[in-house]
């Protein structure tokens, strides 16, 4: 378990103005560690990075140490879970974008590198055609993959009503945050932000709890929503919007893009309907579409399969004439009794009672098969 001295560095290192993973992975191959990177001295990281940046300077390093305490003080005392960018546990997929955080902090126990992931946006004017459909999608989703997880941002309109459709039918849900997990945005949804903890679910951010809400706060939370899933769905949009930056986005992370058509004319469906007429987005209608497009349905199928294979449980008597069927195919009743050395009359139960639970089937001249 790491001790509080390292998480110390980690949030500091993490915090420092424009890091990102791939820029923490040059420093850190200079530095050697976070440590390291704050024990060296200005002019020993300039010469070894060559750069004349003011995160190299003596008194910015020193303000992010002095942050990161009051940081480290307020994730104890608020049992808020820390992950970074070279544990095992990091996002997977998140760690494919170059622009990813090095630290998540979160509360909740959902897991990101589930099989399935996805996000859904859209506008925060959200009709109720628009939160129709999450509803019927997600219903059907937790039907058909009950491992999926759905991410968005806790906002208004076609974001509530996606973690909210969640919730309702039992699905995993993630609540990104464009602030520090001191406080809920927007605060009307804080009691759906605390059941989405206590069911499986996750609240997550890369903010402190010190760092000020600015509005661009919102449009950088959305690279961490799309590069969180393998595809994200814009449900209701205007010309303009959030949703569809976290559409650019997915698409710069070669993640799918769909989207819900809406009647020609309404206004938030015209972000929709002209990302789908342009073929940034493909046009859907309901889960399965989705599935059948990320060929999920291939897996459920092989999944299904597999079950085939599966029979109940058998008597040692069952499973002797179930092995023999397996390897010679049709077999003559008398052959089967030679072969188990069994009575006829008890090998006739054991038939009868495997046909009957559509293990093997009756074929005429008194021979049998696997069904």
């Amino acid at each position: 378990m790491m001790d509080n001295e390292q998480l110390r560095y980690r949030i500091a290192f993490a915090s420092i103005r424009g890091m990102g993973v791939e820029l923490a992975r040059q420093l850190l191959e200079v530095a050697g560690s976070e440590r390291s990177f704050f024990d060296m001295s200005e002019h020993e990281l300039r010469d070894a990075t060559k750069g004349h940046s003011k995160i190299y300077t003596n008194y910015y390093r020193q303000q992010q140490l002095e942050r990161a305490d009051r940081e480290l003080d307020f994730i104890v005392q608020n049992h808020i879970d820390t992950t970074y960018f070279t544990d095992a546990d990091y996002p997977r997929r998140l760690l494919e974008a170059e622009d990813a955080p090095c630290m998540l902090y979160s509360r909740g126990t959902c897991d990101l590198n589930s099989r399935h992931v996805i996000s859904m946006v859209g506008t925060r004017h959200a009709t109720q055609y628009g939160i129709s459909f999450c509803d019927t999608f997600i219903r059907d989703l937790a039907t058909a993959l009950p491992d999926a997880v759905v991410v968005s941002g806790l906002a208004y309109g076609i974001d509530i009503a996606a973690h909210r459709a969640c919730l309702k039918h039992g699905l995993s849900t993630v609540a990104v945050m464009a602030r520090g997990l001191n406080g809920i945005y927007p605060a009307m949804h804080r009691n759906d932000a605390v059941k989405i903890v206590r069911n499986h679910g996750m609240v997550l951010t890369d903010y402190l709890s010190s760092d000020e809400i600015h509005r661009s706060n919102f449009l950088a939370r959305n690279r961490i929503i799309a590069a969180l899933s393998d595809c994200t769905i814009i449900v209701e949009s205007a010309d303009h919007g959030g949703s569809l930056v976290t559409a650019s986005l997915a698409q710069s992370y070669n993640r799918d893009v769909m989207a819900v058509p809406g009647r020609v004319g309404d206004e938030f469906s015209r972000g929709c309907n002209r990302i789908i007429r342009t073929s940034q987005a493909m046009s859907i209608t309901c889960a399965d579409d989705m599935i059948e497009a990320l060929s999920w349905d291939l897996e459920r199928k092989a999944q299904k399969a597999q079950q085939l294979e599966v029979f109940p449980e058998l008597n040692k008597e069952e499973q002797a004439v179930v092995n023999i069927l397996k390897q010679q195919g049709d077999v003559h009743i008398n052959t089967l009794a030679t072969s188990l050395g069994m009575p006829i009359y008890r090998l006739m139960s054991t038939l009868v009672e495997l046909d009957c639970r559509g293990i093997i089937l009756t074929l005429p001249g008194c021979r049998y098969c696997m069904k």
